[in-house]
């Protein structure tokens, strides 16, 4: 890996309260970014990302469009789909007493909607109201499409990835089984579980693909109040980043700025028999890709 990858990132400062794009260095320090590519949403970037990845090469850090009151946003807002990857780490499936299976079962996915799911850096995730929430933290590879693809093969799968972020898939452990479903094949209810408001923080970045040597070998880390709960490497997936695109691209189109999670290594919170509470802190970290924090808001009314 390179020693000092930047990223891209959303922000608004005083001058300029609106969201604009910028390039954050590995000191934190946030710049604008160079020419109109500051004034358009990063989203749109992406969807042209083989020109704009062309133009940044050359990127130099330069004093003068450095915004010392920058605030980073939400790096995509908002992606027409996020694709979750599920039971994808083998120290995961272990913790919560799964056997593992030669070959591997296939690869495995459930979306995140709708857009509200998706929160920046230091925003609350809203602790949804109700008796007995058991809400849960999984820090995960987050992978972000920069070029339009169906049915390409693994081998073809990182031409379409413009770059890499750090994501959080909160789980509602409690809302997973309905107590009344109308049968047996209603009983999961995947909405209330993975998709209620600030269940996917993304950030604080996205680092440029070719910044990455080797998705399959960076350091994952979780803490919850200063207290280290997931610590892993990816080259613990069952699937790597390669297999899973190529898996998700089989049977829907990957568009520009679309988000895949690869999923989530040991140490969540339902294997452990913890859960997050309001006003808790939950710091991940990829070796590369920074550091996103989020806390945990007050229940719904």
């Amino acid at each position: 890996m390179p020693r000092d990858p930047w990223s891209l990132v959303s922000y608004a400062s005083g001058a300029r309260p609106g969201p604009r794009t910028g390039i954050r260095t590995p000191d934190g320090t946030v710049y604008a970014a160079p020419g109109a590519m500051a004034d358009t949403p990063l989203l749109d970037l992406f969807r042209q990302w083989a020109r704009v990845d062309e133009t940044l090469r050359s990127w130099q850090p330069d004093p003068a469009t450095a915004v010392s009151d920058a605030t980073l946003l939400a790096p995509l807002t908002y992606p027409s789909k996020i694709l979750c990857s599920g039971a994808n780490y083998y120290s995961h499936l272990k913790e919560m007493g799964v056997e593992e299976r030669q070959p591997p079962a296939e690869a495995y996915f459930f979306p995140k909607t709708p857009r509200t799911t998706v929160i920046g850096p230091d925003e609350a995730i809203t602790f949804p109201g109700g008796p007995g929430r058991r809400l849960d933290w999984e820090a995960e590879l987050a992978v972000v499409i920069g070029k339009e693809g169906k049915g390409f093969s693994p081998a073809e799968a990182f031409e379409y990835i413009a770059g890499y972020t750090i994501a959080n898939d909160v789980s509602a452990r409690d809302a997973l089984r309905r107590e009344d479903p109308v049968g047996p094949p209603f009983a999961y209810d995947w909405l209330r579980t993975k998709s209620l408001d600030g269940f996917c923080p993304l950030g604080p970045g996205i680092v440029p693909s070719r910044f990455v040597d080797d998705p399959q070998n960076l350091g994952i880390r979780l803490w919850v109040n200063g207290d280290v709960k997931q610590d892993a490497r990816t080259d613990d997936m069952i699937r790597p980043v390669a297999e899973l695109l190529s898996a998700a691209a089989q049977d829907m189109t990957l568009l520009p700025g679309d988000v895949v999670l690869t999923g989530s290594p040991a140490g969540v919170g339902l294997a452990r028999g913890e859960w997050l509470e309001p006003g808790d802190e939950i710091v991940i970290e990829i070796e590369g890709l920074g550091r996103l924090r989020n806390t945990v808001g007050h229940a719904m009314s």
